[in-house]
């Protein structure tokens, strides 16, 4: 298992501490021995946050936060995509250049770019949550798998929404919320997947989607 946390703050004008997210992260020391990353945005309104197991792909290479070539795209993930070899063979088929071996982070990165989200989620099978960060659409969009295998928990406090695979991550923050109002984010059990949005600048337009917005 991996550990995946990050802070968007939903008020455009605040930004946030990058200390606590590396308070964040040594909160699941627990969850990955084999490295640990944070990853903050340029005008520093959202940021990741990854402790790693390393299963699949050992190289450095695969650590985390992983962003694709162009630095659109940043990802935190836990899990494990179980047709993630059929979708490299075909997004390498429609262009895509991958810089890992056999990293199935890398496969959520380019697919999210080949397909959009929608695509993506339709595609992919396995356990997972992941968080992924789209820096030309300024939104941050966290997923889990649809039987809701892999944990994934978030809180709005003062200004900030927290996400983490553990409620006791949160309590890296400053004046963290209480247990009692994290929640994890939902999962439905049928074909689609299911995601929790956020948006700096519009909702997601996907049906199976819940938004949250800047203001």
């Amino acid at each position: 298992m991996c550990g995946i946390a990050g802070l968007i703050a939903l008020d455009k004008r605040s930004s946030l501490d990058p200390g606590v997210l590396v308070r964040m992260a040594a909160a699941m020391a627990h969850r990955g021995p084999d490295g640990e990353g944070t990853w903050v945005a340029p005008r520093g309104d959202v940021g990741l946050a990854h402790r790693r197991l390393a299963i699949i792909d050992l190289d450095a290479r695969a650590n985390q936060p992983m962003a694709d070539a162009s630095d659109r795209l940043h990802i935190v993930y836990n899990g494990e995509i179980y047709n993630h070899r059929a979708l490299r063979r075909e997004l390498e088929g429609q262009g895509a250049r991958f810089r890992t071996d056999h990293s199935d982070t890398e496969v959520l990165l380019e697919g999210y770019r080949a397909w959009g989200p929608d695509r993506l989620l339709a595609r992919i099978e396995g356990m997972y949550a992941f968080a992924l960060y789209d820096t030309r659409e300024d939104r941050l969009m966290l997923v889990r798998d649809p039987v809701g295998i892999k944990p994934l928990y978030f809180a709005e406090h003062q200004g900030q929404l927290a996400f983490a695979s553990e409620i006791g991550s949160s309590r890296g923050r400053h004046r963290a919320p209480s247990p009692a109002v994290s929640r994890p984010c939902p999962s439905v059990p049928d074909q689609s997947k299911r995601s929790c949005g956020i948006s700096a600048s519009k909702p997601a337009s996907a049906s199976s989607s819940a938004t949250f917005s800047h203001v």
